[in-house]
């Protein structure tokens, strides 16, 4: 199958690549890697979770992802199967 005829099957899925992101270490991570990984995660919100990173520290739990602005428990649930903290 070509690449044309399974990105045609994964929109009329409704899916994006980034569904099918793959595990990323939260405490580790650049922005543009949380940005392309996890779902309902943009630019701004990437950067802004690298900044808390910088001054709070490494995340104990994925749970402190909702303490960054724009990041809620949607957001958290949509992406705990791909979150680590190593």
């Amino acid at each position: 199958m070509n690449t044309f005829k399974i990105t045609a099957i994964i929109f009329a899925l409704g899916l994006s690549s980034q569904a099918m992101a793959g595990p990323i270490n939260i405490n580790s991570a650049s922005a543009e890697q949380l940005d392309q990984e996890l779902v309902g995660v943009g630019p701004a919100i990437a950067q802004r979770i690298v900044d808390y990173r910088s001054t709070v520290g490494e995340f104990k739990d994925a749970a402190q992802l909702t303490e960054v602005k724009g990041v809620g428990d949607k957001t958290l649930s949509k992406n705990a199967q791909f979150i680590l903290l190593k």
